[in-house]
């Protein structure tokens, strides 16, 4: 079982450690960054975290909101906002857009660690999906932090709506994933219908498929959701 990465955002060094120490003794792999620049050039190089904590008043020109914005064009991963703005506009439109929970400043590291753990708890999450390249098999990888995949060694651009699609059902292989869970993973803050994500699907399953009408990868349970199918190589496992 792979510890859970974290990735923190965090320009103020006596934060940044805080919240380091506190989570690497509590067992969690954590990665520091001051700046949403280093932090989506890690993100390319190493993989995707399973959970990112992002302050808002970002340095280098790149407010948390905007972070967070280019995270979810890669992958759905979940965000936790730590931040000192207490604006009520703010965190409901952090919360609405983007983020799964909000700490503000000052807090005590326990409850941020316990906030953590209860997001990781509804976010079922698989090793292998954090991987810089995901090896599905042989025939097909995935690239989320570039927004692409590589089938049978032809690459292949995906929109960042499919790549998100891609992450939360790859995030719950073996799994149906219903429609309803899909459209509120993928478009948190738009009302969107199952014909738009029926279209999508469509899309995304012409680019990994070799027949997307006999599907390998994604199958339809029809009127209930999705479902990939490929189970990844067993030296990935899962921390489930």
């Amino acid at each position: 079982m792979k510890k859970s990465k974290v990735l923190v955002v965090e320009d103020d060094e006596k934060i940044l450690k805080l919240i380091t120490d506190h989570l690497t003794r509590s067992g969690f792999e954590v990665v520091g960054m001051e700046d949403g620049h280093s932090a989506l050039e890690h993100i390319r190089d190493e993989g995707l975290p399973h959970i990112a904590l992002v302050d808002l008043m970002l340095p280098n020109n790149m407010h948390g909101f905007e972070f967070a914005s280019r995270l979810k064009t890669m992958a759905d991963v979940p965000i936790i906002f730590v931040t000192a703005v207490r604006d009520t506009e703010t965190v409901v439109q952090g919360l609405k857009k983007y983020a799964e929970d909000f700490v503000v400043k000052p807090f005590d590291a326990r409850e941020l660690e316990a906030r953590i753990k209860v997001v990781l708890a509804r976010m079922p999450s698989l090793d292998y999906a954090n991987e810089p390249v995901v090896e599905i098999d042989s025939h097909l990888q995935i690239d989320f932090a570039h927004n692409r995949v590589v089938l049978d060694g032809k690459s292949i651009s995906l929109t960042p709506t499919e790549s998100i699609l891609l992450h939360v059902l790859l995030r719950n292989a073996g799994r149906v994933v219903e429609n309803r869970m899909l459209i509120a993973r993928v478009w948190p803050d738009e009302d969107v219908f199952e014909d738009t994500l029926r279209v999508h699907m469509h899309r995304l399953r012409r680019k990994l498929e070799a027949d997307s009408h006999h599907p390998h990868y994604i199958r339809t349970e029809r009127g209930v959701g999705y479902m990939f199918t490929v189970k990844p190589p067993q030296s990935f496992g899962s921390d489930e």
